[in-house]
């Protein structure tokens, strides 16, 4: 009879440790669903300065979000990096998310950073004379980020505007920082598209001059004709549907941190960020934030021009767009930003 006993209690005690123990320690495909990995593009430009603003203010943390961000030179790698799930989220430009649309892929920006693209055509000053503006560009080489990358479709765009056509001019991808700066300096390139604090460098250094000046919502809507809403975070669709209480948490630490950048100096801000951001002159690069300091978004909400705008430009010179019905409405969402007080 006792020994009956002792093998029951054996047997209880231990389905019960084993149930206590599956509900006390998550499974490993549970854990790793629970981080989430941000993909920036390129993440020490004032662009893309949210993302580690927020980790730094612990603002993911107060949401309970275990959060890793890395960083790609491009944003269209950054998007490589999405599709393929080895992130579960982009902090990148929102034009993305309607190129992926047109190839079949839903994804959407759930938090809008910037209203405008914040970056600059700038023009070598060996050539300032002679390129006045894109027109001057006919017969020379323009400088992006990466060859299907916005600030390609951004360039071009520009271009038309001022009459000319793809084969007037040859674009190079020279990446973004030092390798934009050299490409420069190597007259590889005569113009570039570039964004702070890249642009401040240059013209600290006076090795470029600048020719379109898309940092504020007039220049933007002088150049494109109407405002742009640029870096976005977006993510798939389908982790979306799966997980509407992360992207809520996310959309809420990135709210916070642009009401942060509103009611805080460039100084306050650059105090925050990295030392090694500041590229050895911490000066210039307060000076390159409080000239960026409009360009982000106050709310995090899409402008209710920003769609079409993009798309515009987008369908002019991106062969993926043309002649495709888009529904600009799948491709970004406010639902989360408009939770947040």
């Amino acid at each position: 009879m006792r020994q009956r006993f002792n093998v029951c209690a054996y047997v209880i005690g231990t389905l019960f440790s084993t149930a206590l123990l599956s509900v006390a320690v998550p499974s490993a495909a549970q854990a790793a669903d629970s981080k989430i990995t941000i993909m920036v593009g390129g993440i020490n430009k004032l662009i893309y300065l949210p993302p580690k603003l927020a980790e730094n203010l612990g603002y993911f943390k107060d949401e309970g979000l275990d959060v890793e961000l890395q960083s790609q030179q491009a944003g269209v790698d950054a998007e490589n990096e999405l599709l393929a799930g080895a992130v579960q989220a982009v902090v990148g430009y929102y034009d993305h998310s309607i190129d992926l649309q047109s190839k079949g892929k839903e994804v959407q920006s759930i938090t809008q950073l910037l209203v405008v693209p914040g970056g600059m055509e700038m023009v070598r000053s060996d050539l300032a004379t002679q390129v006045r503006s894109m027109t001057d560009l006919k017969g020379r080489t323009l400088g992006v980020t990466g060859l299907g990358s916005s600030s390609s479709f951004l360039a071009q765009y520009l271009a038309s505007r001022s009459g000319l056509k793809t084969s007037d001019y040859s674009m190079l991808p020279v990446g973004a920082g030092n390798t934009l700066i050299a490409a420069l300096k190597q007259k590889r390139v005569d113009v570039v598209w570039t964004t702070e604090p890249t642009t401040s460098m240059l013209l600290a250094s006076g090795e470029a001059k600048v020719l379109v000046d898309m940092n504020s919502a007039a220049g933007t809507r002088a150049a494109l004709g109407g405002l742009y809403p640029a870096s976005a975070v977006y993510v798939q669709g389908a982790w979306l549907k799966t997980h509407k209480p992360e992207a809520a948490k996310l959309a809420r630490a990135f709210v916070r941190t642009l009401q942060y950048i509103q009611t805080h100096s460039a100084e306050e801000i650059a105090a925050k960020m990295p030392a090694d951001y500041y590229g050895g002159n911490k000066a210039l690069y307060v000076q390159a934030l409080k000239a960026s300091l409009p360009i982000y978004s106050p709310d995090g909400k899409m402008p209710a021009e920003g769609p079409e705008v993009v798309l515009k430009v987008m369908a002019a010179f991106n062969p993926n767009i043309k002649g495709k019905k888009i529904d600009l409405s799948k491709t970004y969402t406010n639902e989360f930003v408009n939770q947040v007080k």
